[in-house]
């Protein structure tokens, strides 16, 4: 058997059983010996390496790059974005790396095309691109907000503002991550947490959470200004346990979102018992006296 003959004997095996085939699989599979393979590579795991296949066993991890190039190339073979089976059946790869990076299947288009508009590829890949963007046109489109303007002109010269915040120590809402970290540090209390540290790597903050009204739990947080630019800085889900954002805008999101133009205005209190505090007598007394000052 020829190395030609080999590769292409892992590579049949391969689609065959759905995945990487380990040397056992493959010798039952293709009747091919360990001394072929010795002749034609220093290793098993080389042979799979030189067909584009990686182990699965051994806690490896794909890069997100390999990741990148096997997903392009299953849309281009069927001019479309493939489903989980499709994936399965045609990639070279198990679906789980994916699923660890992007939490779930249908974050992983959008993700993809952030990935390759980030690395400069976006005219390398403007077909995949287009796919991407056609298929995120059909699944998102009870959820697209239409934008509106009033038309006057914007003066390039001076920052933009968010529109006016009533009841926040925030004048004006947020128009980046930076201001969404400021006004939860001023809201946090009142939301029902206390912060013990903020730090620049991911996740971006440490604090203990009120539950239940009387407990509290440690959680990691991670502020964005969007809850989708999650998804293009590339966060894993499983690194944090919450996104703190001006906007939510990912409906498929796996992890839980706090989203603050919801929370302005809301009581003190119904965060963390889960309904308003009512006044006490003393507090009606203590309020009358103040107006009498």
């Amino acid at each position: 058997m020829t190395k030609e003959e080999m590769t292409a004997a892992i590579t049949t095996c391969a689609r065959k059983l759905e995945k990487p085939p380990t040397l056992a699989e493959l010798m039952e599979e293709a009747n091919v010996s360990r001394r072929e393979i010795r002749k034609h590579f220093d290793s098993y795991q080389s042979a799979l390496e030189e067909c584009g296949l990686e182990s699965r066993g051994g806690g490896k991890k794909v890069s997100m790059e390999k990741l990148f190039m096997d997903w392009v190339e299953v849309v281009r073979r069927l001019h479309k974005i493939p489903g989980v089976m499709e994936y399965e059946q045609q990639g070279r790869y198990s679906v789980r790396p994916l699923l660890r990076i992007f939490g779930t299947w249908n974050n992983i288009p959008e993700g993809m095309k952030f990935y390759a508009m980030e690395h400069g590829r976006a005219d390398e890949y403007k077909d995949v691109l287009a796919e991407i963007d056609q298929w995120a046109s059909h699944q998102r489109g009870a959820y697209r907000t239409a934008a509106t303007t009033c038309g006057a002109k914007v003066l390039t010269d001076r920052p933009m503002y968010g529109l006016r915040i009533q009841d926040s120590p925030l004048v004006f809402a947020p128009v980046n991550e930076q201001g969404v970290v400021y006004l939860f540090g001023a809201l946090s209390e009142r939301l029902g947490f206390l912060v013990l540290r903020v730090q620049t790597e991911f996740p971006d903050c440490e604090a203990m959470r009120v539950v239940n009204g009387n407990r509290m739990q440690r959680v990691r947080i991670e502020f964005e200004y969007e809850s989708r630019n999650f998804l293009r800085h590339m966060h894993e889900p499983a690194g944090c346990d919450l996104i703190v954002c001006w906007e939510h805008n990912w409906p498929e999101c796996p992890v839980e979102v706090v989203e603050l133009k919801k929370e302005i205005g809301r009581s003190p209190t119904s965060h963390v018992t889960g309904k308003p505090e009512p006044f006490t007598t003393e507090d009606t007394k203590e309020h009358k006296g103040n107006q009498k000052l």
